[in-house]
């Protein structure tokens, strides 16, 4: 049986044994958060709309797209949610998350544009210093800017 399974599976080569492929393994979300800092290395925070009243502040977050590298989506979802300009950097945290998620941070470093908010998703946006990080801030968001990781 194994053998007519590997002779079929040989046949079907392309894009049919990708949608099997998909069909068989699980499909995930990918959720990307940028440790944004500026010159005098303070950390980009944003108090966002939609998170729990006691913990609204956080770094920049988002989903990545289908087929967007992750370190651009940092680059999307700041731009988005803040108008500013973020250059990526290296990959800070990779880890499997809730259910079908995938959690995945980037360093990031700020390079331009003006501050203006999408008041849908974010109240306020404020550059903090490490020493002075906002209460009701994320645990993990704490421990990404804290350099201790996440996990």
């Amino acid at each position: 049986m194994n053998r007519l399974v590997a002779r079929v599976w040989r046949l079907i080569r392309g894009p049919l044994q990708w949608r099997i492929l998909w069909f068989a393994h699980a499909t995930f979300m990918v959720g990307v958060t940028g440790v944004v800092r500026n010159d005098e290395g303070q950390v980009l925070l944003l108090r966002h709309r939609m998170w729990a009243p006691e913990r609204p502040w956080g770094l920049p977050t988002g989903f990545a797209r289908r087929g967007e590298e992750f370190g651009m989506t940092v680059v999307r979802e700041v731009k988005e949610e803040t108008g500013l300009d973020v250059e990526p950097g290296r990959l800070v945290w990779l880890k499997s998350g809730y259910r079908l998620r995938v959690e995945v941070a980037y360093e990031a470093r700020y390079v331009g544009g003006t501050l203006k908010l999408d008041d849908f998703e974010i109240l306020e946006a404020r550059w903090c210093d490490v020493d002075a990080l906002p209460d009701g801030l994320q645990l993990v968001h704490r421990q990404l800017i804290e350099g201790a990781g996440a996990g």
